[in-house]
């Protein structure tokens, strides 16, 4: 799942990204409103984590600007206002929840994957498919009972697949929810990543999930 951390406190921002990123999100950070509003405009989130007080172009009018070019883009404000006032005006700008700084670390990410499901159209924590079992609040993968120990880069992969399963996935939709602009990672590192998941996900079983659709991308989901 790939994010936008747009937070101007320079110690606050680099926690925020460095800690996401360990949790698996890749992560887009910018200090600056009117450099979040170019990205919004441009690039591709599963989620946005927005503070208020930004320098250029606040977080009101960006709130404003995400509802306008990407309405189902979810959003958690992140700021130190907490009047009732500003928290009403926030979510009747689209903010999808509010958080106070300063907040508990483990609250921030229940909220930011209670986001990313609503984004996605997914009210439960866990994605099933098949005998496949995706706990995305505890990180947890099983198949048929079986836990199965991925890395952070392939279970965000799957992830991703599963909140889209069934459908055919194209290979720049992967690159643009797994890797921030700023990644240089090789043109065929997708394809690299589904071949660890398979070997995962699908070896020793009859039935395979994880299937190919040559020049379209890939799907999740039981055999048909």
């Amino acid at each position: 799942m790939r994010l936008l951390v747009a937070e101007d406190h320079p110690s606050l921002a680099r926690s925020l990204a460095e800690g996401l990123r360990e949790e698996g999100y890749a992560v887009d950070l910018t200090s600056d409103g009117a450099e979040a509003a170019h990205l919004i405009r441009g690039e591709t989130y599963d989620g946005v984590v927005l503070d208020i007080m930004l320098p250029n172009v606040d977080g009101w009018a960006l709130l404003a600007l995400i509802r306008q070019h990407q309405p189902r883009l979810p959003v958690l404000c992140l700021t130190a206002r907490d009047g009732v006032d500003d928290r009403v005006r926030g979510l009747d700008l689209g903010a999808d929840d509010y958080l106070v700084k300063p907040f508990s670390w483990q609250e921030l990410l229940a909220r930011v994957r209670a986001i990313v499901r609503r984004g996605h159209g997914q009210a439960s924590a866990v994605i099933t498919v098949g005998d496949l079992s995706i706990d995305t609040a505890r990180r947890a993968v099983s198949r048929a009972g079986r836990p199965i120990p991925l890395s952070a880069r392939e279970y965000g992969l799957l992830e991703y697949l599963g909140r889209r399963q069934g459908e055919v996935v194209p290979r720049t939709d992967i690159w643009n929810h797994l890797y921030d602009r700023h990644d240089e990672a090789s043109s065929n590192v997708v394809d690299v990543y589904v071949g660890y998941l398979r070997a995962k996900i699908d070896k020793g079983f009859d039935a395979k999930l994880i299937h190919t659709r040559r020049g379209m991308g890939y799907v999740l989901g039981p055999p048909g």
